[in-house]
């Protein structure tokens, strides 16, 4: 049993030294992760890896139980909270754009719609995604750790259990389906 394996085994049994130690072990891969999926977002949620990574260390120490069997499963865990930290942080940034608890004055300015949407489309791909959810669970997985964690197709397939042509073509069918509902 490897190493990671052993630090999982004791997470899952509720050892809170456990967490620290795999998360010591795994920092390198998370902060891979955050990295891929913050310079490929346009860094438009404001967000650093760093940050990224240590938010989704406090999901994982809030939530007091991890129950992940591998490190395949911890990675799509991580790209699940990162997703959560991720739409969070953007819907946070939408409501403090808009100016929080402030009074609202409606203006007419036609130069909005040339602003690129940022914040808004990653609650909209959100949006999109929980929708998807309930057509099929395993293509919110592969967006989730794709889109949001920039996992490869074979770190995919191998965490899902499928072939990585499987993963190529949920890729193509959640993302028709996402245009689709984002169009919408």
């Amino acid at each position: 049993m490897g190493h990671v394996t052993q630090l999982l085994a004791r997470v899952r049994a509720g050892d809170a030294a456990a967490l620290d130690a795999l998360f010591a072990e795994l920092y390198p891969e998370l902060r891979r992760l955050a990295h891929a999926r913050l310079a490929r977002g346009g860094r438009h949620t404001m967000l650093e890896t760093t940050s990224l990574v240590h938010e989704c260390y406090l999901k994982f120490a809030e939530a007091g139980r991890l129950d992940v069997n591998d490190r395949a499963h911890f990675h799509a865990y991580a790209a699940r909270a990162m997703r959560s930290i991720i739409v969070d942080y953007a819907r946070h940034r939408m409501r403090e754009k808009r100016g929080g608890d402030a009074a609202h004055q409606t203006l007419n300015t036609e130069l909005i719609d040339g602003l690129p949407a940022g914040d808004e489309q990653i609650v909209r791909v959100h949006e999109a995604l929980d929708e998807l959810a309930r057509r099929d669970a395993r293509l919110v997985q592969v967006v989730e750790m794709r889109y949001f964690a920039g996992l490869s197709e074979q770190e995919i397939a191998t965490s899902l259990g499928v072939t990585e042509r499987t993963v190529r073509r949920d890729w193509e069918k959640a993302r028709l389906l996402l245009a689709d509902a984002l169009r919408s």
